[in-house]
């Protein structure tokens, strides 16, 4: 009797703390369950460190019934929690995703076999120095294009250049009174693309003309030197442009600018275009422009002590009367994939031009004018090798491009090689030939009917921006 007592005695104690322990496995089977169940409802496929040190608690023994298994895996480490991308980290990755900087090289050697007086290449936009290692331009060009479909309708671009080619881009005190400070801008403009209709794009600042086929950056034409037409039209325009598309073949350009190669007005004229861009089948794009306007000027430079200062150093005087003539420019292009191989362009292009609208007696009012045009043809021989000509013809009967009367012609030969994806080599023969001894010789005061030039460029260009800049 006293032994059984005894026996009962010991184990109360050891029941009570039977008891405890099974509450205690209770709670944090419940705690478990709780963790599992949230994981569950969450559809995550790790477990956080809280679960993990739940786990570790429960006794082996105890087997905790669950829905679906779930994939545990180690707590990310202070390093992964340190790279995570912030809120403002994504929102100006996101910003960037839509914008690209590219960067072009544009170098050439050029022989001309008149051995010219100077080494001057005569007549030439951007190839004007002869035996000489030359760099055409070296450019950056920074673009956040708009994105109607991602919400955007704004965005712009700015073109830097830096070389031989921004001296003739940016033209001369003659027509662009300050060209130091616009020097390296090629274009400079924002764009916003209105809801109207299939959208109405909005260009405002400085751009790169469009009136001629050919245009600013070499691995986007068909030959390495430039034609004499694409040294006559317009370069640049400063102004405001509108685009509107009626519907996928056909689309109307408007603009109203300060003048041809002129970002600073030298008269009071607001000059225009009005044109289209058709394409009536795939492999054809067709465009037409009709420029008006009037490029005298109604002042001069003149010392600063004049009564219409600009800024130190700068001012004018007013040309009284002011020549008032207008300027028409006529120009149509058209380019034709006739295969994925082979591509045709044809250019035309009628100039008029007069210095006054109404002469007074004694004032000649008669029109100057240049007309002609260019063909061109490129086969695509590989991958890495093509082949293209040009042929073009001018006629400047007042002397208007070329300061004689005279009909100039040319023809060009490029042969292509692809180094690599935005490396490219130029090999080309031209030759250039008038009715009237224009070009330099190797004597000086002694001109040449022609001349003949060979040129190696290299061009090589690099960045995110697709297609033609």
């Amino acid at each position: 009797m006293f032994a059984w007592a005894q026996a009962q005695s010991k184990s109360e104690p050891e029941t009570q703390d039977l008891n405890r322990r099974v509450q205690q496995l209770e709670a944090e089977v419940t705690e478990l369950k709780q963790i599992v169940s949230e994981l569950q409802a969450r559809s995550l496929r790790t477990v956080t460190p809280v679960a993990l040190n739940a786990l570790a608690s429960v006794s082996p023994a105890v087997v905790v019934p669950v829905a679906a298994p779930v994939a545990i895996s180690a707590p990310a480490s202070p390093l992964q929690s340190e790279n995570a991308i912030s809120a403002e980290d994504r929102k100006a990755l996101d910003f960037l995703r839509g914008t690209t900087i590219n960067l072009a090289l544009d170098t050439y050697y050029e022989y001309n076999f008149n051995d010219p007086v100077g080494r001057v290449n005569l007549l030439r936009a951007y190839d004007v120095l002869s035996n000489e290692f030359s760099l055409n331009q070296a450019d950056l060009v920074l673009e956040h294009a708009p994105d109607v479909a991602a919400g955007r309708r704004w965005g712009g671009r700015l073109d830097l250049q830096f070389g031989q080619a921004t001296d003739t881009l940016q033209g001369n005190p003659a027509n662009e009174p300050r060209p130091e400070i616009y020097r390296n801008i090629f274009q400079a403009y924002g764009t916003y693309v209105a809801p109207v209709g299939k959208g109405l794009t909005v260009d405002f600042g400085k751009w790169g003309s469009s009136i001629g086929i050919e245009g600013n950056y070499t691995k986007d034409q068909m030959n390495y030197s430039r034609a004499f037409w694409f040294n006559f039209l317009p370069f640049y325009h400063m102004g405001a442009r509108v685009t509107y598309p009626v519907n996928d073949r056909f689309a109307l350009n408007y603009w109203i600018v300060n003048g041809t190669n002129q970002v600073e007005a030298t008269n009071g004229f607001k000059d225009e275009l009005f044109g289209f861009t058709a394409k009536p089948k795939k492999s054809i794009a067709w465009t037409f422009n009709y420029y008006l306007g009037q490029e005298h000027p109604d002042r001069v430079l003149v010392a600063s002590t004049s009564p219409i200062p600009v800024q130190a150093g700068l001012s004018f005087a007013a040309i009284n009367p002011a020549p008032n003539g207008l300027t028409h420019i006529f120009d149509s292009y058209v380019t034709w994939q006739a295969t994925p191989r082979l591509t045709f362009a044809l250019e035309g292009d009628y100039f008029i031009q007069r210095l006054w609208r109404n002469a007074a007696p004694g004032m000649s009012s008669a029109p100057s004018h240049v007309d002609g045009g260019a063909a061109y043809a490129q086969y695509q021989l590989s991958s890495k090798f093509a082949i293209a000509t040009r042929v073009e013809y001018m006629s400047d009967p007042e002397g208007l491009f070329s300061g004689i009367d005279q009909a100039l012609k040319e023809n060009t030969v490029t042969f292509d090689y692809k180094v690599a994806d935005g490396f490219l080599m130029r090999y080309e023969w031209r030759r250039d030939y008038s009715n009237q001894p224009t070009f330099l010789s190797d004597v000086q005061g002694i001109l040449r009917k022609d001349q003949n030039t060979a040129i190696l460029g290299l061009v090589w260009w690099w960045g995110r921006k697709e297609g033609a800049w």
